[in-house]
């Protein structure tokens, strides 16, 4: 962290009021485009909560500072600390063929569990591929009229694996990175093979209880999200007009165990500065987890990161259509910026949305971990998941 705050100011506790900076970063990004923002800051300054824009169109009230969204890739981090949580009692074997616990796949025995973690397996991305080259491999459809006709559509698990399955691979096992979706979803098949349980009663049981997160949910195909909330919606062109739709209702069985939680941004800050700091896996998977893939800077369910400014942060971050969700935390989990994001009806496509989210998370990310410096922590944007 940059800012050291004096003895005096340690003395004084910081309030919303105190750090308008914060309020006004919020406000700007909901000027930018977006429906509405929370923001939840926990740094030496102490805990700052605010929010700006509106819960939902056509109405007044700002989102709650406690309400639940759509998480999206956040819920990776969740899996593979669970997948390593089996790793540590040697239920699971970190570099073992994934194939060995998944036999029903017929998987190439060269892919291994931290692959599926790492993003590393080489499997095709069953929400699509996009190529260098700008070639483009569809996978389910998740956008336009297509995916709003499919929001009630519920896909098993086994589907979008197979699916995945039938498609070429993008590389051999464990010679190079691509970020797919596919290898969360083998991940959770795997955890419920090994545990005799479902996903969301393993996290229940593991992660949740344990850490008192009464406001995440693993929905499974489930459309609700729980009170309070704020409302997402998707702006999209059909038949040469554009159309907006509320898709805060909706089957996540679309993305999975890669993208489908639900949580808040106090659960979200519980759970990340629990993981870094060691509460949750043994020390030496938790250096396993952030050991970052040369290419791209990816561990094993989290991105490590360095800023501009000399430090580190250790982050994933999700979204889709309506939804963002950011997540980070200093390595030694002091301090962490966990927030929400809501698209509304503005004039953006999809590009501009993810450039959009981008610029917003380094907004918001150079304020908290760099004191307002020129930093940076940047990561892809990944809008399906």
């Amino acid at each position: 962290m940059s800012i050291t705050p004096t003895d005096q100011d340690k003395l004084t506790p910081r309030t919303g009021q105190d750090r308008p900076e914060l309020q006004q970063a919020i406000q700007e990004i909901v000027d930018s485009g977006f429906a509405g923002v929370q923001l939840r800051v926990h740094d030496e300054w102490g805990e700052w909560v605010g929010s700006a824009g509106v819960r939902k169109l056509g109405e007044i009230a700002k989102p709650a500072t406690n309400g639940h969204f759509r998480i999206g890739s956040n819920t990776k981090t969740f899996v593979a600390t669970l997948v390593l949580q089996l790793v540590a009692e040697g239920k699971v074997g970190l570099d073992a063929p994934a194939d060995d616990y998944l036999p029903e796949f017929d998987l190439d025995r060269e892919i291994t569990v931290r692959m599926l973690l790492q993003h590393t397996s080489g499997l095709f991305n069953f929400t699509g591929e996009y190529y260098p080259d700008g070639t483009v491999v569809p996978g389910i459809p998740w956008q336009g009229q297509e995916y709003v006709d499919g929001l009630s559509h519920t896909y098993q698990p086994e589907e979008l694996v197979r699916l995945a399955l039938s498609k070429p691979v993008r590389f051999a096992p464990g010679t190079d990175w691509s970020y797919s979706n596919t290898n969360y979803v083998l991940a959770k098949l795997l955890i419920e093979k090994v545990t005799g349980r479902s996903l969301a009663e393993e996290m229940q049981r593991r992660i949740l209880g344990p850490l008192g997160l009464s406001g995440t949910v693993v929905p499974g195909a489930s459309p609700e999200i729980p009170e309070p909330h704020a409302h997402g919606y998707y702006r999209y062109e059909d038949a040469g007009q554009w159309k907006v739709v509320d898709v805060t209702r909706m089957s996540p069985s679309w993305i999975s165990a890669a993208g489908d939680m639900i949580s808040t941004t106090e659960d979200l800050h519980t759970f990340i500065a629990a993981l870094a700091g060691g509460k949750l896996i043994p020390a030496p998977l938790l250096a396993e987890m952030c050991k970052p893939y040369p290419k791209i800077g990816y561990g094993l369910g989290v991105f490590v990161q360095e800023t501009d400014c000399g430090g580190t942060v250790i982050t994933h971050n999700g979204g889709f259509f309506g939804w963002g969700a950011l997540m980070y935390t200093t390595p030694d989990g002091s301090a962490t910026l966990t927030a929400s994001l809501t698209t509304g009806d503005a004039e953006l496509d999809f590009a501009a949305t993810a450039e959009a989210f981008q610029k917003a998370q380094q907004k918001l990310v150079t304020m908290v971990f760099c004191g307002g410096q020129a930093g940076s922590a940047d990561e892809p944007a990944q809008p399906t998941g």
